[in-house]
Formats: C-alpha cells, sequence, structure tokens
C-alpha cells in the first residue's frame, strides 16, 4: 500500500456581522494624508459600504456592511483605544 501525501489549506473568511449584536460605533480608516501631500484613499469606504452593502473594517477588526446611523451607538472602546494609542483626536460624545 502506498501512502498518500494530504495537504490541509485553510482559507480565511472574514466573518461579515449584521451589527447589531455589538451596537457600538466603529472608526473605519478610509484614507490618510501624508505630509505636505493629498488625501491617499484605501479600499474600506463607509460611503462605498452603504451604497454597494460591502463590508468594511473597523481599526478594532470588525467587518460589517454599514447601514445604521453612528451617533446612535457608542464610540467602540477597542477602536477608542486604537485610536488615541496613534494619537488622533478623538470628538467629544
Amino acid at each position: 500500500m502506498s501512502q498518500l501525501d494530504t495537504e490541509l489549506i485553510v482559507e480565511s473568511i472574514p466573518q461579515v456581522d449584521d451589527g447589531n449584536h455589538e451596537r457600538f460605533t466603529h472608526i473605519v480608516l478610509e484614507g490618510y494624508t501624508p505630509e505636505g501631500g493629498e488625501f491617499v484613499p484605501v479600499d474600506n469606504s463607509v460611503v462605498g459600504g452603504i451604497i454597494n452593502s460591502t463590508p468594511v473594517k473597523a481599526l478594532c477588526g470588525k467587518v460589517w456592511v454599514p447601514g445604521r446611523d453612528p451617533k446612535k451607538y457608542p464610540l467602540c472602546p477597542t477602536c477608542k483605544e486604537i485610536a488615541q494609542s496613534m494619537g488622533w483626536d478623538l470628538p467629544n460624545g
């Protein structure tokens, strides 16, 4: 008998949440402006996610399709901690 070689392939598929179970407002990095340069967008637009029903990824790692009013929910503590550690100014409230 011959032994068959097998290879296990693991594919990482992000879990997409409907956004209802956590009820937090998340921070999504949509781009950056280098010193003395122009805004450079990244492929993670909240507006694009709303219009096209495509998922976005927050600083904390949460992936979801945006569609709720973020003003109704408190700021995600993990997103807040990451943003503050990077020296970003956050709005009060």
